[in-house]
């Protein structure tokens, strides 16, 4: 890969919201994450490293839910691993700014293969996202 020398790997995601304002806010000033190019219709984040793309689609249909470790995980969402530190910073900001969750930071598998944090969250236009941080990143992908 040819550019600025950079060869790892990002993932692109572009997701619906329904108020350009209300997504400036939350991806901007709770979240903090610093913010690309835009235009009256879409804006760029710099999401760690990988580029969110929020577009104006007012209207939306529901997710469903799925069972995980005794709670209904929101599907479809997205989100980060992030370090164990980086993880309870981030909840720390979000609960300072005053973010409900859908599924409290907590550690989901404790004592398994997998054991991570987690917490579950929905932007102003119900995307939700996930972030979470394993115990031993080792087991990210463990069987």
């Amino acid at each position: 890969m040819e550019g600025n020398g950079d060869t790892r790997a990002r993932f692109h995601l572009a997701m619906p919201v329904d108020d350009l304002v209300e997504a400036r806010r939350f991806y901007g000033e709770v979240l903090g994450l610093t913010q690309g190019r835009s235009s009256d219709t879409w804006v760029d984040w710099n999401f760690y490293g990988h580029q969110v793309v929020t577009h104006l689609a007012p209207g939306r249909v529901d997710g469903i839910h799925n069972p995980v470790d005794g709670h209904d995980v929101p599907v479809p969402h997205f989100g980060l691993i992030l370090s164990i530190p980086d993880f309870h910073a981030l909840a720390a900001r979000l609960r300072a700014a005053g973010v409900t969750f859908v599924i409290d930071p907590y550690v989901r598998f404790a004592g398994e293969v997998g054991e991570q944090w987690t917490m579950f969250l929905l932007d102003p236009a119900a995307n939700a996202l996930e972030f979470k941080a394993f115990a031993d990143d080792s087991q990210i992908f463990a069987a």
